[in-house]
């Protein structure tokens, strides 16, 4: 990646959301995981982001904050192809902690299911999103 107006691994190491838009065209906010420079966000064949990507893999993704008391604006927006892979609990793991918390008895039921059922009997699945490019935007101001 070229030089950026500010640190995009920081940016999206945060635990914001990402909206994902799929052909249909259809937009969802997700939760996300930023590692080694690719998006994997938590799906399975109960929703319809899994049934969408399967039949077209082409994809957008934005995540961007906008804070109104600091004039702080950016955003990272990501197209590229979604690839269906299997899941694996310690990465599911790092992505539910960062927005959850680490102490795992403290989330909801269902959370904690994708880290103790079968991921393969549940259907449970990454989505593993390569940006082919990314813009980053810097759009903040004086407050």
């Amino acid at each position: 990646m070229t030089s950026t107006p500010f640190d995009v691994d920081a940016f999206l190491a945060r635990p914001l959301v990402a909206r994902v838009a799929t052909n249909g065209p259809t937009v969802r906010p997700v939760w996300y995981l930023w590692e080694d420079h690719t998006f994997w966000i938590l799906t399975g064949p109960w929703t319809k982001l899994f049934v969408r990507v399967r039949a077209d893999p082409r994809l957008a993704l934005i995540v961007d904050e906008c804070d109104l008391a600091t004039g702080v604006v950016r955003q990272v927006i990501a197209r590229g192809r979604g690839e269906l892979l299997p899941f694996d609990v310690p990465r599911g793991r790092r992505k539910l902690a960062r927005y959850l918390g680490a102490d795992e008895n403290r989330w909801d039921g269902r959370f904690r299911r994708y880290l103790y059922d079968d991921p393969a009997s549940r259907g449970t699945t990454w989505l593993r999103v390569s940006a082919e490019s990314m813009i980053v935007e810097d759009f903040s101001y004086s407050v």
